[in-house]
């Protein structure tokens, strides 16, 4: 069990070179993907998002729906 004062300070150095290593992977995934393949990607992100937005509407509407 870990309490807040038992957590290690992170290496400022290592959190830059894996920030900078996560601000290439995206595009760089993304250049070796066809066009096909970059359009079904974004069409599964959209609705995983639009799925998000409907789950929380149905959570504050009491998980009635619409209609």
């Amino acid at each position: 069990m870990y309490h807040f004062c038992m957590v290690a300070k992170k290496n400022p150095a290592a959190v830059a070179l894996g920030r900078k290593g996560g601000l290439k992977g995206g595009p760089a995934r993304a250049a070796k993907l066809s066009p096909e393949q970059l359009s079904e990607q974004g069409r599964k992100a959209v609705q995983a998002r639009w799925a998000k937005v409907k789950a929380k509407k149905d959570k504050e509407s009491g998980g009635q729906g619409e209609g």
